[in-house]
């Protein structure tokens, strides 16, 4: 629309699959964490009425926690953004929960449509330009907030897992962008990122990317980064409110378990062998999400 400045949300990026538990929550959180340390101003938006961000980043139950009351204020009655600021160096987030329920109804049941669907690029685009990257958590099945999210991106980042039903359900996000192309023409997939797979099964990972590039047409529709499956490190990730890179950094630190056995040391045992592993990937993909973003804004500018 002429009305939005789309140059103010030029570096949004929704991170949005219909299914639950394709880790779009836990890639949003790491990314932007990950940014964040390297020293990109990051806004993290939890549009997720289960505001499982807060258990990554470790603010559930605090004064950080108002269970997305403010950003539902913001989507249904225009109220100004008001960010928790600093809940990492150089992160804010417009924190979710439980209210964005009400929101959801509230955009859902709105005569102007239109207008409901370009609540959240409205609520961005005036702080949007004080961040490097802003990423989106979006929720599954919840048609209003998963659409009023895509009508503010520039990017989709699509999370899938590598068996046919999760590939399904890509057919279903490029029918949720597509809803929006009307609103928000300059959206564009960045990338599907397979998501829980083994480390081992390098043949079924090989032929996930094949089906999804046949699926979506392009050789570029998926990342070659891959955050490989491990229950240990997510489980210890969350339980610690810590995310992986900081669960691996945690682990050098520590004392290894047999010296607590022992009685050499004392405090928390190691972090899971695997969460260095995990660290990797994700270190990986957030430099993939990088380059694909700044090379394309590179031949934009030639092409000007």
């Amino acid at each position: 629309m002429a009305d939005i400045d789309r140059t103010a949300l030029a570096r949004v990026i929704a991170v949005i699959n219909g299914k639950g538990g394709a880790g779009k929550t836990t890639i949003t959180a790491n990314v932007a964490g990950l940014l964040a340390l390297s020293g990109y101003r990051v806004l993290v938006v939890d549009m997720d009425p289960q505001g499982n961000l807060g258990e990554d980043f470790g603010y559930t139950s605090t004064d950080v926690d108002d269970q997305g009351q403010a950003l539902a204020g913001s989507l249904a009655f225009g109220q100004a953004a008001r960010p928790a600021h600093a809940v990492r160096t150089n992160l804010d987030v417009l924190v979710g929960g439980h209210h964005l329920d009400v929101a959801a109804a509230s955009l859902a049941a709105a005569k102007d449509q239109s207008a409901a669907r370009l609540s959240l690029a409205r609520l961005l685009e005036p702080i949007a330009p004080e961040y490097d990257m802003v990423l989106i958590d979006c929720p599954p099945g919840i048609e209003a907030l998963q659409t009023t999210a895509a009508a503010a991106a520039r990017w989709a980042l699509v999370p899938a897992k590598s068996d046919a039903s999760s590939r399904k359900g890509l057919m279903d996000v490029a029918r949720r962008l597509d809803a929006v192309v009307d609103l928000n023409p300059t959206l564009d997939l960045l990338g599907v990122v397979l998501f829980g797979t083994g480390t081992s099964a390098h043949r079924i990972k090989e032929e996930a990317r094949g089906l999804i590039v046949e699926a979506l047409g392009s050789e570029d529709a998926v990342l070659q980064a891959a955050i490989r499956h491990s229950e240990a490190t997510a489980h210890a990730a969350r339980e610690r409110g810590l995310l992986v890179h900081e669960l691996e950094d945690e682990a050098r630190k520590g004392p290894a378990w047999w010296q607590i056995r022992r009685g050499e040391a004392t405090g928390v045992a190691n972090s899971p062998r695997t969460a260095s592993g995990v660290a990797e990937d994700f270190h990986g993909l957030a430099s993939e999400i990088v380059a694909r973003i700044t090379a394309a804004e590179e031949r934009l500018e030639v092409s000007a």
